[in-house]
């Protein structure tokens, strides 16, 4: 289904992370050429080595903060230089931070003397943090190498998440974060729509990642916690998602299965999403 993804040109950002290194193997089983993005060079390298290995292919480590634009155009000059022109842009980088998160679910009674443990004790910084992480290092990625699809056609993928249509407690920051990668994601479609770059988006459930690892599990016992039983009980399919279950779909999104689709977020969530609760 998938053939027409061979030797296109794929860039991913975050690609060291839980989903890029596993999205990156199935890139390259689909006979794609991958370039990782990642703003630690030593880290970047023992991804790239990894991958590799793995996938017995060359994969290409770019160096570069998704935050830092000239640091992206140097990214896309060794990208062109090793592989060509980008075909695919995948946003990969993202994630939430302590320092943007509650420590209480709510404001009530038992908290009013200790407002640091609510909204009003949110770090501005780690708010800013978060959000720029998600939305700017998507925005400013697909502003730099977006550039070489126009015309030519490409496809854009996005990392959105479940928070996006309906935010947890706790995590404000990235929950508006996700959210307007929706909006954005949509505005994109439609501004790219007529030099053949289409632009969807990946809604995760929920999946165990070194970013919600302290809210989900004990760091002592590793047991879940009351929030990671909450969030089992309101997936119907009752399990976390494996990085893997992502893979058809960010397949399906790049080749020519979707010519036709564009602007649009699709949930892989274990039923989340479709879950009144009762």
């Amino acid at each position: 289904m998938f053939d027409d993804i061979k030797d296109k040109v794929v860039v991913l950002t975050g690609g060291c992370g839980v989903f890029g290194s596993v999205f990156s193997m199935a890139l390259i089983n689909a006979g794609a050429k991958v370039a990782i993005l990642d703003y630690k060079q030593g880290r970047c390298e023992e991804c790239r080595q990894g991958i590799a290995k793995r996938a017995g292919a060359p994969v290409l480590c770019a160096v570069a903060n998704v935050l830092d634009k000239e640091s992206l155009v140097q990214a896309k000059k060794l990208v062109n230089e090793q592989f060509g022109k980008i075909d695919v842009l995948i946003n990969g980088a993202g994630g939430n931070a302590p320092t943007a998160t509650t420590k209480d679910e709510n404001i009530n009674e038992s908290n009013l003397n200790d407002l640091s443990r609510t909204f009003f004790g949110l770090d501005l910084n780690g708010f800013r943090s978060v959000f720029d992480l998600n939305f700017l290092g998507t925005m400013l990625p697909t502003m730099v190498f977006a550039e070489d699809m126009l015309v030519r056609g490409g496809s854009i993928v996005n990392i959105s998440s479940m928070n996006s249509y309906r935010p947890l407690t706790k995590i404000p920051a990235y929950s508006a974060a996700k959210s307007a990668i929706n909006n954005f994601t949509e505005w994109l479609a439609v501004h790219f729509a007529k030099v053949n770059i289409r632009v969807n988006a990946i809604a995760p459930g929920f999946f165990l990642t070194n970013q919600n690892r302290f809210l989900l599990t004990d760091e002592k016992t590793g047991e879940l916690t009351a929030r990671g039983h909450k969030i089992l009980d309101s997936t119907p399919m009752g399990r976390f998602g494996e990085p893997e279950d992502l893979n058809s779909t960010l397949l399906y999104l790049i080749s020519n299965q979707s010519k036709f689709v564009t602007g649009v977020v699709i949930p892989v969530d274990g039923g989340f999403n479709a879950y009144g609760g009762v």
